[in-house]
């Protein structure tokens, strides 16, 4: 049989980070006399990048300065996150225990995800999640971020598998294009960030919580 390989998002998918990515936002925003972005907003905003998240946070609260340039507040919000990465940030629950059995049975597991590369490892690490993942890709790993599949497949690659069959498990309209992209199986979970449901974007499975998750991964890969 095919090596099997599921990789996984990260911010809202595996890790609910948006207490310290709002933190972050908050920390760059206040620098610059603006209101505070409230959590329903940053769930709203996250899943494009730090500087997208930025950008939409600006636009929300004011609206974008006059020739506004992202990278010096971007590098502030870099700065800032880094030393506060897992501060507020916890994974979702069932996911340790999901890993666990993953790995018993051989499947091989990567992260690719619209943060840096990084900081996804710094974050990882931190909550003790690295040791389950053979591959971290983000959209600076090859200069190019989710959806294009090239991140995806990098991901794959990194595994080492023989023949690997994949899919992928995200929370937003950018996952879901992502496995589309790639011609891969998707898992949505609907506790991530995305300003629409991710059920309107036509994921092959839903999962309310990960105790669902092996299962359905079963079956995907039974149906390829």
């Amino acid at each position: 049989m095919p090596d099997r390989a599921v990789i996984f998002d990260l911010d809202g998918t595996l890790v609910d980070t948006a207490p310290d990515l709002m933190r972050a936002t908050n920390h760059v925003l206040n620098g610059m006399g603006r209101r505070a972005l409230a959590m329903e907003e940053v769930r709203a905003f996250v899943g494009h990048g730090a500087r997208a998240l930025l950008t939409r946070g600006l636009a929300a609260t004011g609206g974008m300065p006059d020739a506004y340039d992202v990278e010096a507040d971007y590098r502030l919000f870099v700065a800032f996150y880094a030393a506060n990465i897992a501060h507020g940030s916890a994974p979702f629950p069932g996911l340790v225990r999901l890993l666990e059995r993953l790995k018993d049975e051989g499947f091989g597991l990567g992260v690719c995800t619209n943060k840096l590369e990084g900081l996804s490892v710094q974050l990882l690490d931190a909550l003790d999640l690295a040791k389950y993942f053979g591959s971290v890709v983000g959209p600076d790993t090859l200069g190019i971020a989710k959806p294009d599949p090239k991140p995806f497949y990098e991901a794959v690659n990194r595994l080492n598998l023989d023949s690997p069959r994949a899919l992928m498990v995200g929370d937003s309209e950018t996952d879901i294009l992502t496995a589309r992209n790639a011609g891969v199986p998707v898992i949505a979970v609907p506790f991530g960030y995305t300003p629409r449901p991710v059920s309107e974007f036509g994921p092959d499975r839903m999962i309310s919580h990960f105790d669902e998750a092996y299962e359905a991964i079963e079956e995907l890969f039974a149906e390829a």
